[in-house]
């Protein structure tokens, strides 16, 4: 019997796991990108067979081009296709602004768009990073509006992030922990079952909000030892003594493990997640602690560039 899989977003996140799933007997995967001037483009190539990323990434681009071959991966950009979907993974961009506040109208607008096709019994899984608490309040409201359903009793939701990194997207995938935040037991045996066909490690299951706090603060973890490493080397530099001789010394202790200061901090999602985390607490609770450390940690990053 065939799995019906629909991923919406070919990205970097949703062009691997959507390679990795039609890779698996018995699994079908069809791919939903949007036709726009700026990424319209990949429908055509992904159907090739072609890898639409540039740089190397090892693995994906055999990957693609045998799936393709056997006829197990497709890209469209019409949303009827999820009519026959078993599981609708969403993996769009949820950015923050200028004012860091999260930008969610490609979360919010697949949402409305995928919910009149979902059939009974399917699962949708958010792989997009959100702040804690998006799930629950924006995403099964506006499934549950526009499907005419109800989550937990006609379809099921789940919170299961990413953790990919450019050049290493297959491996990511494959070789770290997934971790999964269903909104019932049936939401996570579902998200399990489809998991547990390409990740090789352990599936850790949680509750959505638990899953999606994980993600935020995962990053926002990192986030704060670098400005801890970077704030430090301010410091030593007014001493005129090396902060990098110093952290030797102090990581020769085995139970240390200081980071080392540099340029600030890259990347989409170090410089993201902490805002996320921030924007989520003052949104969905009363927010009666107010964190000093995570924006601070990004004023440091953020100057270190500058220094």
């Amino acid at each position: 019997m065939t799995t019906n899989i629909v991923v919406i977003g070919m990205g970097y996140v949703g062009i691997p796991m959507a390679a990795l799933l039609a890779d698996v007997e018995d699994f079908y995967v069809t791919g939903i990108q949007r036709r726009s001037k700026r990424s319209g483009w990949k429908i055509e190539c992904l159907n090739s067979g072609k890898n639409p990323f540039e740089g190397d990434e090892p693995g994906l681009e055999e990957l693609i081009e045998r799936v393709v071959k056997h006829k197990k991966f497709h890209i469209t950009d019409k949303y009827d296709v999820i009519t026959k979907a078993d599981f609708v993974l969403v993996d769009v961009q949820t950015p923050v602004d200028d004012k860091k506040i999260p930008r969610y109208e490609s979360l919010k607008d697949v949402s409305k768009l995928l919910a009149p096709h979902l059939k009974k019994g399917a699962t949708v899984i958010i792989e997009s990073t959100v702040a804690p608490g998006t799930t629950n309040n924006i995403v099964a409201p506006l499934l549950e509006k526009h499907s005419g359903m109800k989550r937990g009793d006609d379809f099921y939701l789940v919170f299961s992030f990413e953790r990919v990194m450019p050049g290493k997207l297959i491996e990511y995938i494959t070789d770290l922990p997934r971790v999964i935040g269903g909104g019932c037991d049936r939401a996570n045996k579902n998200a399990k079952f489809l998991y547990g066909k390409v990740v090789k490690k352990e599936l850790q299951v949680t509750d959505t909000l638990t899953a999606e706090l994980t993600k935020c603060i995962e990053n926002t973890y990192r986030d704060v030892n670098i400005a801890f490493a970077n704030e430090m080397a301010l410091v030593v530099e007014d001493f005129n003594r090396n902060i990098f001789e110093i952290v030797e010394l102090i990581n020769h202790r085995h139970d240390r493990m200081m980071h080392y200061p540099g340029s600030g901090v890259g990347g989409h999602c170090l410089t993201k997640d902490p805002h996320l985390l921030v924007y989520g607490h003052h949104t969905y609770t009363e927010h009666k602690y107010k964190s000093e450390i995570l924006l601070k940690s990004r004023t440091i990053n953020d100057f270190m560039p500058e220094h």
